[in-house]
C-alpha cells in the first residue's frame, strides 16, 4: 500500500493551506459519491484525495474551481438587455393591423441613462428642506 505524503503533493499545489481546503474538498466529493480516480487500497478518503492531486488525476484548478463553486451562495447571471422586436404575425388578419402599429413604434422614444448618470444624478439630489412654517 503506497503512502502519500504532504511533500509529494506540494510540487502540485505550492501552498500546503490552499492543498489541505482541495483535498478536504475532493474527500468531501468522494464521500458523496464522486467516482475515484485512482484505486482506493483500502485508505480513507483524504488519502484517497492526496493520492489524486499528488498522482495529477485530478488538476488543483478544477478542485479550486469546484471549492468555489459549492460556496457561493448567489451566482450573478451577465443576461444581454432585451431589444425591442417587431411584432411578428403569421395571419393575414395580424398582418395588416401590424404596419399601423409599426408606424405608432416608430414615433415613441425611450431615454437610455447609464448606471453612472443615474447615481450622479442621485447623488446631486437633497432632501426637502424644513421650513419654519411647516414645523410648527
Amino acid at each position: 500500500m503506497a503512502r502519500v505524503t504532504v511533500e509529494d503533493c506540494i510540487e502540485k499545489v505550492e501552498n500546503r493551506f490552499e492543498l489541505v481546503l482541495l483535498a478536504s474538498h475532493r474527500a468531501r466529493l468522494i464521500a458523496a459519491g464522486a467516482p475515484l480516480t485512482v484505486d482506493r487500497d483500502r485508505d480513507k478518503n483524504p488519502v484517497v484525495a492526496l493520492r489524486e492531486i499528488g498522482d495529477e488525476t485530478i488538476t488543483a484548478d478544477d478542485l479550486k474551481e469546484q471549492l468555489i463553486h459549492s460556496m457561493q451562495k448567489y451566482v450573478e447571471v451577465d443576461e444581454p438587455e432585451a431589444e425591442t422586436v417587431p411584432l411578428l404575425s403569421s395571419s393575414p388578419a395580424a398582418a395588416a393591423v401590424a404596419p399601423q402599429s409599426s408606424s405608432d413604434d416608430a414615433s415613441v422614444q425611450f431615454d437610455r441613462m447609464s448606471e453612472e448618470d443615474l447615481l450622479r444624478g442621485l447623488e446631486n439630489l437633497a432632501p426637502p428642506v424644513e421650513t419654519e412654517d411647516e414645523g410648527e
